[in-house]
């Protein structure tokens, strides 16, 4: 489980981006946390995942302080528990898809051979075998966050985090993406925090988070219905836009 206890994030003394933010979230969930640009959640998502500290506050994963843990811990913990997926996909360009899969093992010090059948797996279920060998300024933007999904698979991490995951694709792609989101969370049981602005991208999930001026405003599910209905809504235009 993560837990999060009264998170403050201050960038200047003028500046709190996140003030007393409170919240956990159990394995299997799929949460969206939702806001405006600027509302928080970005800041949010990176102290949940270890990458960025609180100025107070706590933030606990299966009870251990991830918040209090000296950086070489800390990062061994985000290669090995933790996976993450940005909008921008954040491939080594030189690297080809298989590589750069096998990058978080590398950096472990662990032998790849270990691990090339559990790459080779994925990539399957992924559907970018075919993309394999092919470094990424070749791939379309989906293919490229497939890669960028893989890779933050490939230790079997407890959660993976996502910020805006579809921000840098078209709204097809961007929805394909979702629904292998989905495919994962229910089928692999893997727990997804997302960032996004988006209501219909939040209605994947099984639970909302609106973040508002660095607080907690909501996550209902009453908000949950209203972004289903927007997300079919859209489906709907879609449908019809295609035709």
């Amino acid at each position: 489980m993560i837990k999060a206890q009264n998170i403050v994030k201050v960038f200047s003394p003028n500046i709190k981006v996140l003030d007393d933010v409170s919240l956990e979230i159990e394995y299997g969930d799929f949460v969206s946390i939702i806001g405006a640009s600027g509302s928080g959640k970005s800041t949010l998502l990176s102290i949940l995942g270890g990458i960025d500290r609180p100025t107070s506050g706590k933030v606990f994963l299966d009870g251990a302080e991830i918040s209090a843990m000296e950086e070489k811990e800390l990062a061994k913990l985000r290669r090995t528990k933790i996976g993450f997926v940005f909008q921008f996909f954040n491939l080594a360009p030189y690297l080809t898809v298989y590589e750069n899969i096998m990058l978080p093992i590398i950096l472990d010090g662990k032998q790849t051979k270990a691990y090339a059948e559990k790459a080779e797996k994925l990539m399957d279920y992924l559907g970018i075998t075919a993309q394999r060998d092919k470094l990424p300024s070749t791939l379309s933007g989906g293919e490229q966050q497939r890669a960028a999904i893989a890779r933050g698979l490939i230790f079997d991490p407890k959660v993976i985090f996502l910020d805006e995951p579809t921000g840098n694709l078209d709204s097809k792609t961007g929805r394909e993406t979702m629904e292998l989101l989905a495919k994962i969370n229910a089928e692999l049981g893997t727990t997804i925090v997302q960032v996004t602005h988006s209501m219909q991208n939040a209605s994947y999930g099984n639970r909302i988070i609106e973040i508002k001026d660095g607080r907690i405003s909501g996550g209902s599910p009453e908000a949950a219905k209203s972004a289903e209905t927007e997300k079919e809504n859209n489906e709907i235009t879609d449908g019809k836009t295609e035709e």
